[in-house]
Order: C-alpha cells, then sequence, then structure tokens
C-alpha cells in the first residue's frame, strides 16, 4: 500500500507501548472525527479479526455494531445494528471481521491488550468473551474500573494514554511471565505462547498444552497462527507496493501459506474481503481508517 494522504481530516492516531509493556499492551488506537464532515457512507468502521482483548472509550458521539451475521463486505446504510452501552466497553478476541457505525462526530480511543497478558494479570478467561462487547464493569475488578474513570475524565488522549500505562507497568512488572517476549508480531506471539504452554509445570501433553493456550488466549493455537499468516501477509503486501513490487502469488508464499488461493480464503476470513478488495478499500474508502493507520498509510 503505497502512503497517500488521509482521506479525510479525521484524526486517526496510533500510540505504541512503552517498552516495558510491549507484551502486554499491543496499542492504543483513536479516531476523532469531531468537526469533520464525513457522509453516513464515510462513518462505517471496519476491524478485522484479532486475537486481542480491548477497552474502549467514547468521549463524544456513540456507535453501532452492525448485527452478527451480516457478511462484512456487504454492510450497507440498511444493515441492522445494535446500539453500543455507553461508557467504558470490555471487547474480547473476535473470530470475525466486524464492522460499526457512528451516528454522528466521534471521539474514541481504544486500549488493545494481549489476551495472555490480561490472564495473567486479572485471572479474566477470554474464552467467555470471544467476540463479545459488553460494560466493562462486567468483566473487570475494582481497580481496573478505577483505571477506566480515570481515563473518561482525563483532559486529552496523551494523558489518556499516559494514565493506562502508569497502571499497568507496575501490575505487568510484578506478574508477567519470565517467558514473556518484547515486541512481536502474531506469529512470534503464538509461538512463543506455545513454548511457555509446552513447558509450564502444569502438565505438558498435547491436551493440556491445547486447554492452556485457550485459557489464556481464548483461542486455539491454530486459529492464533492463522491470524499471525494474515498480519504477516498485510505487512508483506503493504512492503512490496512500497517498492512498486505487488504480486499475490510472492505475498502468499512468502507468508507461509499453501497458494494464492488460499491466501485469498484466508484473507477474506479475517477481514470479509479478498486481498486485492481490501487493498482497493484501504485506498479508497474512510471507513478502513484502522487499516491504514496500522500500515502506517494515513500522514498527519
Amino acid at each position: 500500500m503505497q502512503r497517500t494522504s488521509p482521506l479525510s481530516n479525521a484524526v486517526n492516531r496510533l500510540w505504541q507501548p512503552r517498552l516495558s509493556l510491549s507484551a502486554c499492551v499491543r496499542g492504543v488506537m483513536g479516531r476523532n472525527t469531531l468537526g469533520v464532515e464525513l457522509s453516513e457512507a464515510q462513518r462505517f468502521n471496519y476491524f478485522p479479526a484479532t486475537p486481542l482483548c480491548s477497552l474502549s472509550w467514547w468521549f463524544e458521539g456513540s456507535s453501532e455494531l452492525l448485527t452478527a451475521g451480516v457478511p462484512v463486505s456487504q454492510s450497507s446504510l440498511d444493515s441492522p445494528r445494535d446500539r453500543l452501552p455507553e461508557g467504558c466497553l470490555f471487547g474480547g478476541p473476535r473470530t470475525q471481521p466486524t464492522v460499526s457505525w457512528n451516528p454522528g462526530p466521534v471521539h474514541s480511543i481504544t486500549l488493545l491488550l494481549m489476551p495472555d497478558a490480561l490472564h495473567q494479570l486479572t485471572g479474566i478467561d477470554p474464552r467467555p468473551w470471544c467476540s463479545g462487547l459488553v460494560a466493562a464493569s462486567q468483566v473487570l475488578p475494582p481497580t481496573w474500573l478505577a483505571m477506566c474513570d480515570a481515563v473518561q475524565a482525563a483532559s486529552d488522549d496523551d494523558t489518556r494514554v499516559q494514565l493506562m500505562q502508569d497502571f499497568l507497568d507496575p501490575l505487568w512488572q510484578a506478574a508477567r511471565p519470565h517467558q514473556a517476549p518484547g515486541i512481536q508480531r502474531y506469529h512470534d506471539w503464538a509461538d512463543g505462547l506455545a513454548l511457555r504452554a509446552a513447558t509450564s509445570g502444569l502438565g505438558r501433553s498435547l491436551r493440556q498444552v491445547e486447554r492452556r493456550i485457550k485459557q489464556w488466549s481464548g483461542q486455539p493455537l491454530r486459529e492464533l497462527r492463522g491470524l499471525g499468516r494474515a498480519e504477516q501477509a498485510f505487512y508483506e503486501a503493504m512492503a512490496a507496493q512500497e517498492r512498486g513490487e505487488l504480486s499475490w502469488t510472492d505475498v502468499a508464499a512468502d507468508s507461509g501459506y499453501a497458494d494464492q488461493s488460499h491466501l485469498c480464503r484466508e484473507t477474506r476470513r479475517v477481514t470479509g474481503f479478498t486481498p486485492e478488495a481490501l487493498r482497493q478499500r484501504m485506498a479508497e474508502d474512510e471507513g478502513f481508517w484502522s487499516y491504514r493507520l496500522w500500515g502506517g498509510v494515513d500522514i498527519l
């Protein structure tokens, strides 16, 4: 994906975690459309399947989630939607791509957490919350809810991100596993998680290892490795197009897929679109701001 100017004046930001939190926090993602003229069609938000858990705040405006079962590629203004609750929301790992819609201008921020780190810090089992988005008060312990309230009351986004990290840092340093690696892509994280599960003293049979991985991450290892391949293909494709050498056959081979058809099937499963359709929508559709943000395409 070649670097281009943003498709609107909306402010999209990605905060990388401080190094000490790199195995706990994947990032913090923000969007602010206040004062920006967007059509109804431009107020969609597209997100891929993900192993991450999330905490989301809306400081202005609201969001509606397209009802499960509506194909992402067929989303429209007529698609049925469910209004999300107000306040801080907790999201578990998402096994399918999702689409939301904002009725008007919005200012929001989302903390993205590695699921095994959340489990280590709180004991929360991600499995019951897979593909769910609920009030944080239904899931989080009181100390975490106090942090959520402080973030909600803060005056600006940079302060909010600092509050999140200042809260998490001492907790993570006290609780982090000895084998927790640093900054990583999904495929490295999945391999590290498998190694930690296999060398745990709690039992090392294949069945016990798989059960442990699902308890820590909410999903089986096969699914995590599939998401790792999809992420690698995403970055391989952007790098190749940056060089003017994009070939889906080469991207498939370099990312561990059997062939281009395998890449297409898996990309559609994770994002709702074929690789080429996703590339075009990233270039032309405001609603794909999160993909552009993670790919470093938008220039602020």
